[in-house]
């Protein structure tokens, strides 16, 4: 198969259940590529030319039959986003349902069932 499916976040695909897994193959060969710590203190230009840094790095190791997940630090996330796109690769999001339970001591527990991959 060419076509690659890149996980660009936080959550490897190793720890995906097996409905996520079924639908990022339908992409291509699955592939992590991790997603980078982005200081809340970062300013808008220095997240911009690191957005174009991974942007040019996944090109460079996957090439344009490739779809990206790019989930994570949300400007950094909408600036690659972008960028990939202005290359020509495929971006996606994955979708979930939420569900929240409500501790007696307060605390909120949620958990999340993965639906489907949502184009960018």
């Amino acid at each position: 198969m060419d076509c690659k499916f890149v996980n660009f976040s936080n959550h490897p695909t190793s720890k995906w259940g097996k409905k996520q897994l079924e639908a990022a193959l339908q992409y291509g060969e699955l592939e992590d590529f991790p997603f980078p710590v982005v200081p809340p203190a970062m300013n808008e230009n220095d997240v911009r030319r690191l957005a174009d840094k991974y942007a040019e790095q996944l090109l460079k190791l996957y090439g344009a039959k490739t779809t990206v997940h790019v989930m994570g630090e949300m400007t950094f996330t909408f600036m690659v986003v972008t960028r990939l796109k202005e290359l020509g690769i495929r971006c996606v999001a994955s979708t979930t349902e939420r569900k929240t339970t409500y501790n007696e001591d307060g605390t909120k527990v949620s958990e999340f069932s993965f639906v489907k991959f949502r184009e960018y």
